[in-house]
């Protein structure tokens, strides 16, 4: 959460950005998406629960929730070094620097993940938790820069387009492994080797493809001095408590913000562990996991358009209750389904939800933000976010060891967080929201 364009300290020279400058900043969501699919859904996960910290099948839900600690890890340090580097970056202008040094770092922890092997847990775990959070900076990073390249009216747009970039670069990272692993695995090489050859792959692609950012996007923002008796720590802190001081006078806005981060803890640990799920509960083989998980991310984007639609015509807190109500169904299907074709049903019912209701969330926050303070509130959904991803995997990792690692109990537990999520957002009136947004707008 690095709200860097916050009206009461940046300051950005206001050049309009070029078509290059805007496509080398969504370069960097197609950049970057390699990482997450690869290393935290896909590939590694998988690996780490079954190879590095199991012997080939997580009996007792230990390599599970060693992996969720780590995940909980890194989000943490996210929260607690945000608003430091947030007001760093901010009051020294210095996005563009801080995304370069976070993306070199991202790159060469991935690169050196090639070298966990089985039974190397504190290794595997202490690279997961470098990478990751050098992977989760550089992405709040990137975000501060599009309200100084996009107009108003262009936001979502744009930020569209760095979305759907994401998702062709996953899908490209991960279609490369999957061709070297089918490859590997007919030679009888073990996973031990074409794993590392995936990492290697994942950060050769996150380097190359990042190039255009580096080359062409501009730092508009420039240099001003801290507030009097103010350091850069104290100044972080002071921005995310005035936040949340204006975010109480918007009380839908804090309601919603309540209901997406329950709803985002099971968002959060779906990312995460799904491939330890088919791996463990499913029996699915390492390359099945990634033609499953690219065939998601396929009927991901099919989700976020057909209802991205749809909310233009029902409403969004209508149409977020639709996909929350499809995510509920799936998790109870998967819970009780046996058969492997059945689960790739359930995979794609995930992938439909999975889109629409991240592009709803956002849309709603949006929508009950007046302009003047828009980096503010995205910046508490940011936070929001970051507190679901400790508290979503590290539950399920909790109840896979606690239950024996009984990964159905824990898939099912998660369910618990939609539930929840969906009665929350029955208390959130649209209308209302959207009207306290509009009088704040003509209050100035």
């Amino acid at each position: 959460m690095i709200p860097s364009v916050s009206p009461d300290v940046a300051v950005t020279v206001a050049v309009p950005a070029t078509r290059r400058e805007i496509f080398a900043w969504a370069m960097y969501d197609f950049a970057n998406s390699g990482y997450t699919t690869v290393v935290l859904t896909a590939v590694f996960s998988a690996y780490f629960v079954g190879v590095v910290a199991g012997t080939g099948a997580d009996s007792d839900g230990r390599a599970t929730l060693l992996w969720t600690v780590a995940v909980a890890i890194t989000n943490l340090l996210v929260i607690l070094s945000a608003p430091v580097l947030g007001a760093i970056a901010d009051y020294g202008a210095y996005k563009k620097r801080f995304l370069i040094f976070t993306t070199l770092g991202c790159v060469i922890f991935t690169a050196a993940l090639a070298s966990v092997d089985a039974g190397d847990v504190a290794l595997g775990m202490t690279l997961v938790i470098l990478s990751a959070f050098m992977f989760a900076t550089g992405e709040d990073l990137i975000a501060g820069f599009l309200p100084e390249i996009a107009a108003p009216k262009d936001m979502g747009r744009i930020s569209g387009y760095g979305w759907s970039l994401g998702y062709l670069g996953g899908m490209l990272v991960l279609g490369l492994c999957l061709a070297y692993i089918a490859w590997a695995t007919a030679r009888g090489l073990p996973a031990t080797h074409y794993v590392a050859v995936s990492m290697s792959i994942t950060a050769a692609m996150f380097a190359l493809a990042a190039l255009p950012t580096f080359l062409w996007l501009r730092e508009r923002a420039v240099p001003r001095r801290l507030p009097r008796a103010r350091d850069y720590v104290s100044a972080g802190f002071a921005r995310v408590r005035d936040t949340l001081r204006h975010a109480r006078h918007y009380r839908d806005l804090f309601r919603f913000l309540l209901t997406l981060s329950i709803y985002y803890c099971g968002i959060h640990t779906v990312v995460v562990l799904a491939a330890v799920y088919a791996q463990e509960a499913m029996g699915f083989s390492t390359q099945e996991i990634i033609v499953m998980i690219l065939v998601v991310n396929l009927t991901a984007a099919v989700g976020a358009l057909g209802f991205g639609l749809a909310q233009d015509r029902l409403g969004s807190v209508r149409t977020l209750t639709l996909t929350l109500m499809v995510w509920i169904a799936a998790l109870v299907l998967a819970f009780f389904l046996e058969s492997r074709a059945g689960f790739w049903w359930v995979a794609n019912l995930v992938g439909i939800a999975m889109g629409s209701s991240q592009s709803a969330g956002r849309a709603l926050i949006g929508l009950f933000s007046p302009p003047a303070r828009a980096a503010e509130f995205f910046g508490l959904w940011g936070l929001a976010g970051k507190l679901a991803a400790i508290v979503g995997p590290l539950s399920y990792g909790l109840v896979s060891y606690l239950s024996g690692g009984n990964h159905r109990l824990a898939l099912l537990g998660t369910t618990a967080f939609f539930i929840v999520g969906l009665g929350l957002l029955l208390t959130v009136d649209e209308q209302r929201g959207r009207a306290v947004a509009r009088r704040a707008i003509a209050h100035g």
